[in-house]
């Protein structure tokens, strides 16, 4: 397996940089979460990289870690309910944002995980598609955006056990769908988000 290549630690030294990145913008029920998060200069953990490609356990250790020695750190839920009233794009930039205006740091500039963002006033920010696999502080967003959402879709399943989020996270697996088919959708789930497994039923 090649080596994993080096997070780089900021774009512009000179400044204050948040790296901001969210999770959950697929699943068919659950908020989508957003975190920022401020490094300290010369960060380094050999785990750390892109949530996706680590297990829950390195996930959970990183958090852990992030959480104490990070300058600053928020994290940030959009409902189900807005993700349908403004679209899950706009849901998950307007997650980035509060994260970003809950720091008790004030950044200079925002890295931002993708392709799109909309300015914040009185920050600079730059979009990095791969962001989570480039730069230490969006990496280590994406690991609290994504243990933070986990958690909370664990405590969730407990009162739904049926739909399996424990496991799924809320993403449409085959077990959710069949799910979803045989008792139908929670207030949980998002009403706008349609898929062509479900339209014939409850479309």
């Amino acid at each position: 397996m090649p080596r994993k290549a080096q997070l780089l630690q900021c774009m512009n030294e000179a400044l204050v940089e948040a790296g901001l990145d969210e999770a959950g913008r697929g699943p068919l029920a659950g908020p989508v979460f957003a975190a920022a998060v401020i490094l300290p200069r010369g960060f380094n953990h050999p785990l750390l990289n892109d949530s996706k490609q680590m297990t829950r356990k390195e996930r959970d250790l990183l958090r852990e870690i992030i959480e104490k020695e990070a300058l600053a750190w928020a994290v940030e839920a959009v409902s189900e309910e807005e993700i349908d009233r403004i679209n899950i794009l706009n849901a998950s930039i307007a997650g980035m944002q509060r994260a970003v205006l809950k720091l008790s740091v004030k950044p200079d500039f925002l890295l931002v995980d993708g392709n799109r963002f909309k300015a914040l006033p009185g920050y600079g920010h730059a979009t990095v598609v791969h962001g989570d696999a480039t730069y230490a502080c969006i990496a280590a967003a994406s690991v609290l955006a994504k243990t933070h959402r986990d958690e909370y879709m664990r405590r969730l399943a407990e009162s739904f056990p049926q739909y399996g989020w424990e496991r799924n996270m809320g993403y449409p697996t085959a077990e959710h769908i069949r799910a979803i088919r045989e008792f139908g959708m929670t207030e949980h789930h998002r009403r706008s988000f349609h898929p062509k497994e479900l339209e014939p039923t409850l479309f």
